[in-house]
């Protein structure tokens, strides 16, 4: 199913450049040099440059299946029998927990994708790509990394004295 997903979203140009986790040919090799070139590109050219770092805590845990069945529908153009197997796949699991002989109560998942599995890195790419458009649309620069995420930006020093003046006002 992943390499059937991988290749319909690769031959309609559905992925997010700007996302290098989960994918053949993105790694932090390629991430890191691009956002250093920005920042690097920015400050030669006589400005100033801001850089945010974010992680997201248990990142896979809280993916909301609501959501993730409406941006695969949305963004991605999956319905029918694909978007019922996705639905069948994350739907009705559980989990527990087992230390020797003793086993902890069974309880279901309401949210998240399965970690360790094929699909679930690549359900939560697909999950946080419209962050990309969100942060672009605040004239940011996004790139993310599997649930790392690094969103940066630059400007004239002129400008910062400007916010400097509006704030003390």
């Amino acid at each position: 199913m992943a390499e059937q997903l991988t290749g319909y979203l690769q031959s309609a140009d559905l992925l997010p450049q700007l996302q290098s986790g989960f994918r053949s040919g993105h790694s932090t090799e390629t991430a890191v040099p691009r956002v250093l070139s920005d920042i690097m590109t920015a400050i030669d050219g006589g400005d100033v440059a801001a850089l945010v770092l974010l992680d997201l805590s248990a990142a896979f845990d809280t993916v909301d299946h609501h959501i993730l069945f409406r941006r695969l529908q949305t963004s991605f153009g999956l319905s029918g029998s694909v978007l019922h197997w996705f639905t069948t796949y994350l739907h009705g699991r559980s989990r527990y927990v087992r230390r020797g002989l003793m086993k902890s109560v069974v309880t279901m998942f309401v949210c998240g994708v399965p970690q360790g599995s094929v699909l679930g890195p690549f359900l939560f790419l697909l999950y946080t790509a419209d962050l990309i458009a969100l942060v672009e649309r605040h004239g940011l620069c996004p790139h993310l990394y599997a649930d790392d995420s690094q969103v940066y930006g630059s400007c004239r020093p002129s400008a910062i004295a400007d916010v400097q003046l509006r704030q003390s006002a």
